[in-house]
């Protein structure tokens, strides 16, 4: 599968809202604020703190990808949202994009990236794939979001 990679433009908005309700794993406070997150980078793309890019294939939004530094730290980076169609689970694109990110924040300076996640089972797939890409689980914090929903940290050191 031939995917590309590029910067996030204004008319890719729709497109990525969209992918994010057809995911069917966020919640529509989640969608509220991957919106948000995007406005926000929109009205300030240099000091908003994102990097935003999006894959394409064929001609539409395959995947995207949220991240920046973490404040107050010297180095770390949190990948802050990750999201592919689900008819391309399974393909490569989630990969491709992390190894992305993974490579221009080590360019920056970066030493090390946090993904903070969810143990719902409707993440499963995502923690997987994290795990086959290197990122060690570090943290658990029980109840985070919701009884019996916690809050789980993965690094990689760059």
């Amino acid at each position: 599968m031939a995917i590309r990679i590029r910067g996030i433009e204004t008319q890719d908005k729709q497109q990525i809202l969209e992918m994010v309700r057809e995911t069917g794993t966020f919640v529509p406070d989640e969608v509220e604020v991957a919106e948000e997150v995007i406005d926000d980078y929109f009205k300030d793309r240099t000091g908003s703190g994102y990097f935003f890019y999006v894959a394409e294939y064929e001609g539409n939004i395959a995947g995207y990808i949220c991240y920046g530094p973490t404040p107050m730290t010297h180095g770390a980076w949190d990948i802050y949202w990750i999201a592919v169609r689900p008819v391309l689970h399974g393909q490569g694109t989630g990969s491709t994009l992390i190894k992305m990110a993974e490579k221009h924040i080590k360019s920056l300076g970066g030493r090390m990236t946090l993904i903070e996640t969810s143990s719902n089972p409707g993440y499963q797939s995502a923690r997987s794939l994290y795990d086959t890409l290197g990122y060690e689980h570090v943290s658990t914090i029980p109840d985070f979001y919701n009884p019996g929903d916690n809050k789980e940290t993965f690094r990689k050191v760059l």
